[in-house]
């Protein structure tokens, strides 16, 4: 019983990633048919993604630490 908290957090870290990742990906699709395009990302805009993801898990990975 006592590694349930660390299966809970397994589970609401998925699922919070799953949604935004859904939210994300709705973004993106309404702003393409907004502009009537096909949705693109260049290299440096997926260096700049990649880099924010890292910069949060960081951040996450520092929280309750004093």
């Amino acid at each position: 019983m006592e590694d349930n908290w660390k299966t809970k957090a397994l589970i609401t870290g998925a699922v919070i990633g799953a949604v935004a990742g859904a939210v994300s990906a709705f973004l993106l699709v309404q702003r393409a048919e907004r502009e009537d395009t096909t949705p693109k990302l260049t290299t440096g805009e997926s260096i700049q993604v990649g880099l924010g993801v890292l910069g949060l898990l960081r951040m996450i990975a520092g929280l309750g630490i004093d």
